[in-house]
């Protein structure tokens, strides 16, 4: 992890090539340090941070004056950084009696800020969790004693969480975790705070640039999807061509404990919904011996989606894993504990995250915890079926390679589309693909839950889910597809994604034929679409022009009138 002094030397980088992306800070302390950082780390992260800093100490003006700077600059991301040691100042001037109603009443605040900004701002809230202070007033009785400072710390970060789990677009960024990972003491300097107003370090705010950077990533589409495994001395201890399958080292004793809990946590990653790959020198039928019969593996072969052991160069192999999965490298991480064989993946594919494991297994997970690879600002029951999908992928690449003409094999799967329109079930995984989709995403518009569920009640806008299935199973929700009416005669092509995973099985035409039945019904006679490029989605470059679209300045356009259906080998699900 870069220091802050590197971080504040990107600054006089050229950022002019880089995706811009406008970020208030409001904060109760001093935050032009912490602008800088974020600013750096932008640049490293491929993005220029256009930042509007808010006057110290000026949080509620800003956001309850319509007039005010923060809603002139229009931000799409607002950072609120309300600190613990204002909270405890605010604590100490209260009678006795209001003590134990502090964070309720800070929490209403919270949420009438969140609020304020949501409805006067097409912005995402970034709010900083409170730092823990135990003021020792009560000793240990703090905890017990609901008027206590701590307690009513330790409630409000939780009521916080409750809060953020029903505000779509309220993510919070956990500067408490920070400050049990790097100590109190490296988190916090008092002589800086009674001077300048700073509660946050130099030396700590690279930390909490990242976990700010993380999120802000994660909300433009950028995270890690895949985790790749090495197994000997990564995932078990030991050789297992060498040492055999009774002396590896794994288990609840001594070093085979470490890697016992590594294989909880990528198992954690998996139920998740991150995709787990094995990468590994070794005969394939040795290395697959401990997941099948070792009765202490936690991770068994149904975990993983891809499995490459053989004698070939690993960076070979990842790019087999890659082409399998059909996802960017940049979705990828790495992990093995051979020096080598980590250098000659950053050589070959720098793409790739390769983290620097620790020498002793024993300190892999602290390492891991610390770098949160896999940020995610969504979660839904289909990312636990995402190995399984992959899996039947890997099954159903391998029954296509039998087939020399391609008809027939499309045929043969039997394939049906289950179309929908948006609703309740649904809107979380549209929302979650909105910002999973890079590739084949026609716009590469991010939409929350809340986005989706106003599209789904306004009168001007049309959205249908597809998904597919076929004779080796379920691929779940694949496409989405958002139509705006501008005007009574024309269809606009708002959002077009689809999952990589079914391309080449004619679901685009599908799609397109769903498209033009739903206008012909509805009296419209032209559809535009729009190609807005970014540095994933080329492949779609030419999307509208094979399906017939004629180019007219920007976009695309396809009159109803004589449009003929597209082949294609799907059916609707009835």
């Amino acid at each position: 992890m870069k220091n802050f002094l590197q971080l504040k030397k990107n600054l006089k980088k050229d950022f002019s090539n880089l995706k811009t992306l406008k970020v208030a800070v409001l904060g109760d302390t001093a935050t032009q340090f912490l602008t800088q950082a974020l600013k750096g780390l932008g640049y490293d992260n491929a993005m220029n941070l256009e930042i509007w800093e808010a006057d110290f100490n000026q949080i509620e003006q800003q956001v309850y004056d319509l007039s005010s700077e923060l809603y002139q600059f229009k931000p799409d991301v607002v950072i609120v950084f309300k600190s613990s040691h204002k909270l405890l100042g605010k604590y100490n001037k209260l009678k006795p009696t209001e003590h134990q109603s502090l964070a309720s009443n800070e929490l209403e605040l919270v949420e009438n800020i969140y609020s304020n900004i949501t409805s006067n701002l097409d912005a995402k809230v970034v709010y900083y969790n409170y730092t823990e202070i135990d003021d020792s007033v009560f000793g240990n009785y703090s905890t017990k004693l609901t008027s206590s400072f701590l307690y009513q710390l330790r409630k409000l970060n939780y009521e916080l969480m409750t809060l953020a789990s029903n505000k779509p677009n309220l993510y919070l960024c956990d500067l408490s975790t920070i400050q049990n990972q790097v100590g109190k003491s490296n988190f916090f300097q008092p002589s800086v705070y009674v001077s300048t107003e700073m509660v946050l370090s130099i030396d700590v705010l690279p930390y909490v640039a990242h976990k700010t950077i993380d999120i802000i990533n994660s909300l433009n589409g950028k995270f890690k999807k895949c985790l790749i495994i090495d197994l000997d001395n990564t995932t078990w201890g030991g050789v297992i061509g060498d040492d055999g399958i009774e002396n590896i080292q794994i288990g609840s004793l001594g070093i085979g404990k470490a890697f016992t809990e590594f294989q909880y946590w990528v198992k954690k990653l998996k139920n998740r919904g991150v995709i787990i790959a094995v990468c590994s020198k070794n005969t394939e039928s040795v290395a697959k011996e401990p997941f099948e019969k070792h009765p202490e593996m936690v991770l068994r072969l149904d975990d993983i989606s891809v499995f490459r052991a053989n004698w070939e160069n690993k960076a070979d192999n990842i790019r087999q894993i890659q082409k399998i999965l059909n996802i960017g490298f940049d979705s990828m991480v790495f992990l093995d504990d051979n020096p080598f064989e980590r250098n000659i993946v950053r050589d070959n594919i720098p793409e790739v995250c390769v983290p620097e494991l620790p020498e002793d297994p024993a300190e892999y997970l602290e390492y891991l915890y610390k770098l949160n690879l896999f940020e995610t600002i969504s979660f839904s029951n289909e990312d636990t079926d995402r190995t399984k999908l992959y899996q039947i992928e890997a099954e159903r690449a391998k029954v296509h390679e039998k087939y020399t003409n391609e008809d027939d094999f499309l045929k043969d799967l039997n394939m049906l589309s289950d179309v929908q329109s948006f609703n309740k079930f649904n809107t979380p995984r549209v929302a979650q693909l909105s910002q999973r989709s890079n590739q084949f995403n026609l716009r590469t518009i991010r939409y929350t839950e809340a986005d989706i569920h106003n599209i789904s009640s306004s009168d001007d806008y049309k959205g249908f889910v597809f998904s597919l299935e076929d004779k080796f199973g379920d691929n779940g929700l694949i496409c989405v597809i958002i139509l705006k009416k501008e005007d009574a005669h024309t269809l606009f092509i708002d959002t077009w994604f689809m999952s990589c995973r079914v391309l080449k099985r004619g679901m685009e035409n599908f799609v397109l034929n769903t498209i033009v039945s739903f206008a012909k019904e509805n009296g419209f006679t032209t559809i535009n679409g729009e190609y807005i490029p970014t540095a994933k989605n080329s492949m779609v470059k030419d999307h509208y022009i094979n399906l017939g679209f004629k180019k007219n300045d920007s976009l695309f356009t396809l009159h109803t009138k004589n449009y003929e259906e597209k082949n294609n080998y799907i059916k609707i699900k009835k």
